[in-house]
């Protein structure tokens, strides 16, 4: 027979090894497999040594880099095994499916025409919609329907069964063959025109093989396919079938692959659910469950756990006994775990999550050679990662790095960038300490990467060039302050030179034409703490120290008017905004920015048409630093308290007064006592009226401060750790003398 369909399970041991069987024993002329043809040129590296899988095609649309397509490979999977056959016994190799040129064509009309069925309300087109796309077809995967007719729960464990533990399996692919084709009779799939197209392909690629006078064409492709490549119809109902298609551009190459993104979590639709365990079987076909225990058990205590030889014995005893109730020739990876959960984790389930992560799932990356033509972008980024000795690893690797030291200082730049170009690789992990020379990164590589990394390559050949020029881009279509000044703080440590002078001559544009003070002050603090802490990384603070001083200056002059007329929430806001200002200025230092600060806020503080949160944050400021002491800050306490004002305002003035923290009122007896007589001259509508917001005042100190106010409130309003009760029997003449004794043994002369 000239032609041979192997109808085969993606990513499965079984289904591998009798591919791999089944060729040798053929020995056909040409091998044709299910995938896009426009990756025939790649085919040329996969017997490269240094392409090791999991690995996957990666094709995407040139114009529309999103629009992609991944084919995963992993050493167990069938169309692996059948492409190193075919590159070892150098005979030919052609991929078969419908080309991406037109399925991906296909895929972006009918998104467009999605769109356009639901921009149109019309009840008649929505009518022909649904009558378009009715199917009668699966409810369930075709396996499944085979796995209940065979007695088995599930096709996965049907599957295993059947397949992948059998060594002798002679004939099946004639056995799947039929089943499919039971199946395809029973259930028969209408309007389903990809499927029609890429069956029709199929067959155009083997009716080509034949008028290219090959003699034995071994054909691998999805069970399901099967029967529709063994009753071919006539050429010319295909050729019709596949006129006029849409094309678009296409583009392929080589990237390293996960176990992880194999599993089916992961969303991939042809996904499995253990594909470390899929590899342990492949390579270890005849273990009895010994060795994977042994794995396991080795997992556990690299984890910390106690584990004995003899819990491995008992566990793979268990799961024998286990298989042979259940009429299986071997035990599988359902009978391996029960009798692990029973034995070693002594029945605990959240042990088992560590061997599903690490065994049964697995952390396997694949790797691809560097000869794979790759986008400019990308070869620099992987040249940086390999001079930083930073590898791209499928699990998490944490790396705490010193920005002191020049190596550790170029990985938090390359890192930076890399997050500024979307390719979020590493998560930062916050560090305690503003300033500080550490950085906490977690690393995991995700094989979709490269699609970011493809994506942002018009912007530049190398990572500094293209983080440059696309931070520059986003700053000119960015017409909020705040998210241009958020850009700019993530630019300084990415320590892009370019793009920071193009961000800050651009905030300096907008704060120019702005009259809006309140978001000046959101955006002063970010830019301030760009100031102070941008020479830990030995970059120019001084590149936003005019913008600051302007925004200051600014700030200072427009403040009072801004604190006028604004509703609740916005005091809260800007009150907490100015906190932020009045931290960086005190941080800062700089004596010119203090004066300017202080004036402003002795501003607010008096001024009657403001905001009473703002007023007392004012006050509570120049308290602070000593600008409003002694009988004018009593002064202005009692006039804000004043009985003649409103509940509310008084209220929400010592709200802000408070913010600083409770221990002002624990030493200060004569604020104490202002606050205390405040609260007590009030009738029980307005004490009800101002409760909600004294309750929140309060809420912000720490519990130690509140319970000592507690304490104090309890003792009349005097401090019983301040002030102490002098014992009645006290001796005061006795006292005196012991004075010159004391003052001998602290080393005071008399």
């Amino acid at each position: 027979m000239p032609v041979t369909i192997l109808g085969i399970r993606h990513h499965g041991p079984g289904s591998a090894r009798n591919v791999k069987s089944f060729l040798e024993t053929l020995q056909p002329d040409i091998v044709l497999v299910e995938g896009p043809p426009e990756a025939d040129p790649l085919l040329q590296y996969a017997t490269h040594k240094e392409l090791v899988p999991p690995v996957a095609i990666l094709a995407y649309q040139t114009d529309n880099i999103q629009q992609s397509v991944y084919y995963p490979f992993a050493e167990f999977s069938p169309e692996w095994q059948a492409i190193q056959y075919a590159r070892k016994a150098n005979i030919h190799l052609r991929f078969m499916d419908l080309p991406l040129t037109h399925w991906l064509a296909i895929k972006e009309e009918e998104a467009e025409r999605s769109r356009t069925q639901k921009e149109d309300n019309s009840t008649i087109q929505q009518d022909a919609f649904f009558e378009e796309t009715a199917t009668v077809g699966f409810t369930k995967s075709p396996f499944q329907y085979l796995a209940e007719a065979d007695g088995f729960i599930d096709e996965e464990s049907w599957w295993e069964t059947m397949f992948e533990h059998r060594l002798n399996n002679e004939d099946i692919f004639i056995a799947i063959n039929e089943a499919m084709q039971a199946l395809r009779e029973s259930f028969p799939k209408q309007h389903d025109r990809e499927e029609e197209l890429r069956e029709a392909w199929m067959r155009k690629m083997i009716r080509q093989a034949e008028k290219d006078m090959f003699q034995k064409i071994a054909v691998i492709c999805g069970a399901w396919h099967a029967p529709a490549l063994s009753n071919m119809p006539k050429a010319k109902e295909d050729n019709d079938l596949l006129k006029g298609l849409p094309k678009t551009k296409i583009d392929c190459t080589w990237i390293p692959w996960t176990y992880d993104r194999l599993s089916l979590h992961s969303g991939y639709g042809a996904g499995i659910e253990s594909p470390g365990w899929y590899h342990h079987v492949w390579q270890h076909p005849t273990d009895d469950g010994t060795l994977w225990m042994a794995h396991v058990a080795a997992l556990f205590r690299k984890n910390g756990m106690d584990t004995s030889v003899a819990h491995v014995i008992e566990a793979v005893r268990l799961s024998e006994s286990l298989a042979a109730l259940r009429n299986l020739s071997k035990a599988g990876l359902q009978e391996l775990n029960e009798a692990a959960l029973s034995v070693i984790c002594n029945g605990e389930p959240f042990m088992m999550q560590l061997v599903n992560k690490a065994l049964i799932v697995g952390n396997r990356i694949g790797q691809v050679p560097e000869e794979i033509p790759k986008p400019p972008l990308q070869v620099n980024i992987e040249k940086i990662q390999k001079s930083l000795r930073l590898p791209a690893t499928a699990d998490y690797k944490d790396y705490m790095l010193d920005l002191r030291k020049d190596n550790d200082l170029a990985r938090s730049i390359f890192l930076h960038r890399l997050q500024l170009l979307g390719i979020n690789w590493g998560t930062k992990s916050h560090v305690s300490g503003k300033g500080t020379f550490k950085e906490q990164w977690r690393l995991q590589w995700d094989p979709s990467f490269v699609i970011n990394i493809i994506e942002k390559g018009v912007w530049g050949n190398t990572l500094e060039e293209a983080s440059n020029a696309w931070l520059v881009h986003q700053c000119h279509e960015e017409t909020a302050l705040g998210q241009i000044a958020t850009l700019l703080e993530q630019v300084i440590p990415a320590d892009l030179s370019n793009a920071a002078q193009a961000i800050a001559q651009r905030i300096q544009d907008i704060a120019a034409a702005t009259n809006d003070i309140i978001q000046l002050v959101a955006v002063l603090p970010g830019l301030a703490g760009v100031m102070r802490y941008g020479n830990v990384r030995k970059t120019d603070a001084d590149l936003v120290r005019h913008i600051v001083e302007s925004m200051i200056t600014r700030v200072c002059i427009g403040l009072p008017n801004a604190c006028c007329g604004i509703d609740e929430a916005t005091a809260n806001k800007l009150t907490e905004d100015c906190s932020s200002i009045n931290h960086s200025i005190q941080i800062l230092q700089e004596k010119e920015y203090l004066d300017e600060w202080h004036q402003c806020l002795m501003k607010v503080a008096y001024l009657h048409h403001a905001a009473p949160m703002m007023r007392g944050f004012a006050a509570r400021q120049l308290m602070d630093t000593k600008a409003l002491i002694d009988e004018p800050l009593h002064q202005l306490f009692y006039s804000s308290l004043s009985k003649a004002l409103p509940v509310s305002d008084t209220a929400a003035w010592l709200e802000g007064f408070l913010k600083g923290g409770g221990t002002l009122l624990l030493i200060d007896e004569n604020l104490w006592m202002i606050v205390n007589d405040w609260i007590q001259q009030l009738d029980e509508d307005s004490f009800i009226q101002a409760l909600p917001l004294m309750r929140r005042t309060f809420s912000n100190f720490t519990q130690a401060e509140r319970k000592k106010l507690g304490e104090k409130a309890k003792n009349g309003g005097k401090n019983a750790l301040l002030l102490p009760q002098l014992a009645s029997n006290f001796n005061k003449d006795r006292a005196i003398k012991s004075i010159p004794v004391i003052m001998d043994l602290l080393g005071y002369q008399r």
